[in-house]
């Protein structure tokens, strides 16, 4: 049975090869709505939702995966910046600060369907002015919800969780939901 990751990250991409290692992406071409008035879990699950039933449309008898991410500091969810002048705002506001990182994820195949979440705090060190312009400079943030990611030096004091939640693809989750989902995975 085809696998397919409803999304054009290279990070996601590079984690599923991780527990899979033949599938296909095709990211959801759909808008993203959300209802602010739902909790950040229930936000993410449901991006992560309507990423997966829009490119499962296009791919009715695979294993459809959608995830979606979303980083929420004192109750705000910071998606990706609209901007760099946007992304050094964001890394100045978490310079310091814990922060809470969530992925919702979906996972799809005839008519079964799972959506759970994953969640890791993580802590920013201090960031000086110099850095984050360098950092924001070199373009690495501006695709990334929160600005930044786990996996580029020098930002990360500690967290508390998945790492591969942080990068975008809770790998453990998406394995054991593919599990229950498809029994010979």
């Amino acid at each position: 049975m085809q696998i397919v990751l409803a999304s054009a990250s290279p990070r996601r991409k590079e984690l599923l090869s991780q527990i899979v290692s033949d599938f296909i992406t095709d990211p959801a071409t759909c808008g993203e709505e959300v209802n602010i008035s739902l909790s950040p879990e229930d936000i993410a699950q449901g991006l992560a939702e309507q990423k997966c039933e829009d490119v499962f449309l296009r791919h009715l008898s695979s294993v459809v995966i959608g995830c979606d991410t979303i980083v929420v500091y004192k109750g705000e969810i910071l998606g990706k910046p609209k901007d760099a002048q946007d992304a050094i705002h964001t890394l100045k506001k978490l310079s310091g600060k814990t922060h809470c990182v969530i992925t919702g994820v979906c996972v799809k195949s005839g008519n079964k369907k799972l959506v759970k979440y994953e969640k890791t705090e993580v802590r920013l060190n201090i960031l000086s002015d110099e850095f984050i312009k360098e950092y924001v400079g070199g373009g690495s943030p501006l695709d990334k919800a929160g600005s930044y990611g786990i996996q580029d030096g020098g930002l990360v004091e500690q967290y508390f969780g998945s790492f591969t939640n942080v990068v975008g693809l809770p790998v453990e989750l998406v394995g054991n939901m593919l599990k229950e989902i498809v029994s010979d995975l």
